[in-house]
């Protein structure tokens, strides 16, 4: 069988049994270094309100949203790609959501 990629998809290098964690999508158990981790800020108040009151100086917490997919759900809602054998080979850039 031939091996798709030389990290069998998981970033751990030769650390051994890395945790689990949950997907937020389906609910499947994938390790924490396979899982794609999405992070996003969100705030309580309405984004127009809130454009509004920081015009006014005002100050509104935000809080952290960490969530995380495995990745036939990262492909499937389109937060990964799936690329072609060379691209695979380049480093993919950071992506900032």
């Amino acid at each position: 069988m031939p091996k798709k990629r030389s990290s069998g998809g998981r970033s751990k290098g030769s650390k051994g049994r890395s945790g689990v964690v949950q997907c937020s999508y389906c609910g499947a158990l994938v390790p924490r270094d396979k899982a794609k981790k999405i992070t996003r800020w969100s705030s309580v108040v309405d984004p127009r309100l809130w454009k509004e009151l920081k015009k006014m100086g005002a100050r509104i917490s935000r809080y952290q949203v960490t969530r995380y997919a495995c990745i036939s759900c990262a492909v499937h809602y389109g937060i990964v790609k799936i690329r072609s054998k060379e691209e695979r080979k380049l480093r993919a850039p950071i992506r900032r959501r």
